[in-house]
């Protein structure tokens, strides 16, 4: 199985998640955003925590990503950084599981975690921060490397252009655009360059987000 068996070239996937106390945290709404997100054509989801997956997978047939987030204390939330969550999610019937390819300390080891989603049946996906993790995520045998984690370096509303570019030139595995599309033009942009597909989170399934959007943007 590869990517492309799964989701179609210049396709729209939707993160349904939802924010620690916020008015979207429950399993009731993320099943809702995902419905949701199937009926308005989207082509894939993204998910965090089997308990999600495994609720959406009983509603929705369309290809799921899924993450296991945690936060050590005093750090930037971590996206599956331990080898045993991957079981659970792929379990719960997610097809691709994503995880932080950065070098930042983590529970298990880059190759393990890698290890375990292959072993479980599913696509791994490297969500990398910058053109310095390209190197380690293509050694690691991923199927396929997100711009996900450029966000934390990028002024609001702003996509990572140089990244996917920067992908494009360095590896010839499919490229998930995500993190800050907001708008089609950028959302079109991406795809121009050389993404397959792109994530939409905020903009379709945060709504306090879309609000300060548009309320920031008519000042």
């Amino acid at each position: 199985m590869e990517l492309i068996d799964l989701i179609p070239q210049r396709g729209i996937i939707v993160s349904c998640q939802a924010d620690p106390n916020t008015p979207t945290e429950s399993v009731d709404m993320i099943v809702a955003f995902a419905e949701s997100a199937q009926m308005g054509g989207a082509c894939g989801l993204r998910l965090n925590s089997a308990e999600h997956v495994a609720a959406v997978r009983a509603r929705v047939s369309l290809p799921i990503i899924a993450i296991q987030k945690s936060i050590p204390l005093g750090e930037k939330v971590l996206i599956t950084g331990d080898h045993n969550e991957v079981g659970p999610l792929a379990d719960a019937g997610a097809e691709v599981i994503a995880f932080d390819a950065t070098d930042r300390q983590r529970p298990s080891s880059l190759k393990q975690i890698v290890a375990a989603i292959h072993q479980n049946g599913a696509l791994a996906l490297a969500d990398i921060r910058s053109a310095a993790d390209i190197a380690r995520a293509i050694e690691l045998g991923v199927d396929a490397i997100a711009t996900t984690l450029s966000v934390w370096d990028l002024p609001e509303y702003v996509p990572d252009f140089a990244l996917i570019e920067a992908l494009r030139q360095e590896c010839d595995l499919p490229i998930i655009a995500e993190g800050n599309f907001w708008t089609p033009d950028d959302i079109r942009r991406a795809f121009d360059m050389g993404a397959y597909a792109v994530v939409i989170g905020s903009a379709i399934t945060r709504p306090w987000r879309i609000t300060e959007y548009y309320v920031h943007h008519t000042r």
